[in-house]
């Protein structure tokens, strides 16, 4: 097992979805830096139905071959009693928790006009709910213990839609907040909650003509999500995007806005451009309290406006 650079010695990792792709690099590079590592994997195919236990087995092999500490889980996230089974594992097998890394996934693609509400059901169940269902049972001990980093996986499409995954793009925009709440309410604990925004070349990417991507390996994800497990990350409440090599920074922005006393449905339309103006954008950070920077900064607008006109 490597034995440079940043190391998670003693440090008890819960990686779900950690059977293949983007989630076995997460175990793997935890594992190979001295976390213990549960890895969760149901086993099922890519629209989540049936199960194997060998992917998550495999992994937990290939852990302990190289010499780390790990055990398989092939419990499913899409359901509250999954979610705690998950999570007793970790504390069963090694007493503790400290990371949780979301990243289970499953698709089922169809348009708008044309989804089946059990598809839509199926991919939020694991996307989101099942989120929910390991951070719900995973939060309160990181909180009690004082220490705690929660990794989300949201996603391109969770940012910006895309056609024919509305369930997918749903759960994902949905991760997000429940990451900026574990953030706000874990940051007097010590527990960090970040989001993911990944992009790599796995079965997910099942049907799509990848043949001009640049490279685009879970390899080239791992390290950022590594960084945002680490008791060195330094931030909450935070997007990363890491895709193709590129890491960088999400953010929802709001132009300035315009202020005016009173609205009509015509001077909405006439000021419309710059209502839309970003081209100073307006940042609030979640941590410590993004909710109350955002209701201040328009009280201020008006309040700026009412002096001026005072």
């Amino acid at each position: 097992m490597s034995e440079n650079g940043i190391r998670y010695d003693e440090r008890v990792a819960v990686v779900t979805g950690g059977g293949r792709g983007l989630g076995r690099a997460y175990a793997l590079l935890l594992a190979s830096r001295g976390a213990k590592v549960v890895v969760n994997d149901l086993g099922g195919d890519l629209t989540g139905a049936g199960a194997d236990d060998g992917p998550a087995h495999d992994v937990v092999r290939e852990i302990r071959a190289a010499g780390g500490d790990a055990v398989a889980n092939t419990d499913s996230v899409s359901t509250p009693e999954g979610g705690r089974a998950i999570i007793s594992s970790a504390h069963d097998r090694y007493g503790r928790i400290d990371i949780l890394i979301h990243n289970a996934g499953n698709v089922r693609r169809a348009a708008l006009r044309d989804i089946s509400y059990a598809d839509f059901d199926a991919v939020v169940d694991v996307h989101l709910r099942g989120a929910f269902h390991v951070v719900r049972p995973a939060f309160p001990t990181m909180c009690d213990a004082g220490y705690g980093r929660i990794v989300l996986t949201s996603s391109i499409g969770g940012l910006y839609g895309n056609h024919d995954v509305v369930n997918y793009a749903v759960a994902k925009a949905g991760v997000i907040g429940l990451s900026n709440v574990a953030a706000i309410e874990g940051a007097a604990h010590g527990v960090k909650s970040n989001v993911i925004v990944p992009a790599a070349v796995t079965r997910m990417a099942e049907g799509i003509d990848t043949s001009a991507y640049p490279p685009m390996g879970p390899e080239l994800v791992a390290p950022t999500v590594g960084w945002l497990a680490h008791e060195s990350c330094s931030v909450t409440g935070e997007m990363f995007v890491a895709l193709a090599g590129r890491v960088a920074r999400a953010a929802i922005a709001e132009s300035p806005g315009v202020y005016r006393p009173e609205w009509t449905i015509d001077e909405v339309g006439e000021q419309l451009a710059g209502i839309r103006d970003l081209s100073q954008p307006v940042v609030f950070d979640v941590v410590p309290d993004g909710h109350t920077d955002h209701i201040r900064y328009s009280f201020a607008k008006a309040t700026e406006r009412g002096a001026l006109h005072g």
